[in-house]
């Protein structure tokens, strides 16, 4: 390996495959049923979360990887021959991920070249930050020309979804200052959006199709696009979707993936997520 590592966490919700072919160390959080730790993507699959979350009588929760988690993976990238490491991690505003990369980073000061860069932003947000940040080292870039790309993709960067409750983000204490909607909104359903890394609602809609029909139009309207990125998390109306997607925003086409445990511990079942980068100038 020559050049920068991408580092990231595994909020990032990109495939295990699409991470290693792009030379991506993927630190994992951890998933919490109970009093059951289960190590994301080692020791529980997407799948089985989902099996679990929607069978089981426990609210997940997450936990950050630990300090030693993310020295592991950048002394890893340095016995691979790395020159530098670029750590891109989930939102600071809803996890205390980035301090752990940041610790280690600081315990391997003058060893190896780190940067941490928290992206105020999580699922296929962060994903598509990552796989940007990846191709470019690949082609040779240098950690601070990675960096700076990166400030300015996060500047373009939006994620909005739709989620079948409030509830799992309000029990999980993830929806910054709109926990006080939640009783008043058990009839809609609302559209929600990490807004400067916490998650906030955007609108509220009446009805489930409703308010997909708003999510298509409302990302339309964002275009046009670098990347564009689909999560779903035990969604029954996804292809739909997708097929109404895809027909407003013809380009790129859109890289879709299943929302993993660390966002979908918190977003619930039904939840379907856009995240975009839009183009520069835009």
């Amino acid at each position: 390996m020559a050049g920068v590592c991408v580092v990231t966490d595994s909020a990032c919700d990109l495939q295990p495959e699409t991470a290693a072919a792009h030379g991506i160390r993927v630190v994992p959080l951890t998933i919490r049923f109970g009093d059951e730790e289960l190590v994301d993507q080692r020791e529980l699959s997407t799948s089985a979360f989902w099996q679990r979350l929607l069978a089981g009588p426990h609210l997940p929760s997450t936990a950050a990887p630990s300090p030693g988690a993310f020295r592991e993976a950048f002394e890893a990238a340095g016995q691979d021959g790395a020159e530098g490491v670029l750590c891109l991690t989930l939102s600071g505003g809803v996890s205390a991920t980035y301090q752990s990369a940041c610790a280690a980073a600081q315990d391997l000061a003058g060893e190896l070249p780190i940067e941490v860069v928290d992206t105020r932003t999580l699922t296929l947000g962060l994903g598509l930050l990552v796989l940007g940040a990846a191709e470019q080292a690949a082609a040779g870039a240098s950690l601070p020309d990675l960096v700076q790309a990166v400030r300015s993709r996060m500047a373009r960067t939006a994620v909005l979804g739709v989620v079948g409750t409030l509830d799992h983000l309000r029990r999980g204490g993830r929806i910054g200052g709109a926990a006080h909607l939640v009783g008043s909104v058990l009839a809609i359903k609302p559209i929600i959006e990490v807004r400067d890394g916490v998650v906030e609602v955007e609108s509220k809609q009446r009805t489930r199709s409703r308010a997909l029909a708003y999510l298509v139009e409302k990302v339309a309207s964002l275009g046009p696009f670098e990347r564009i990125g689909v999560v779903e998390g035990a969604v029954e109306d996804a292809e739909a979707f997708l097929e109404r997607l895809r027909a407003a925003v013809p380009e790129p086409e859109p890289l879709v993936a299943p929302l993993g445990p660390v966002v979908g511990a918190h977003a619930g079942p039904g939840t379907i997520g856009v995240c975009v980068v839009r183009r520069t100038g835009g």
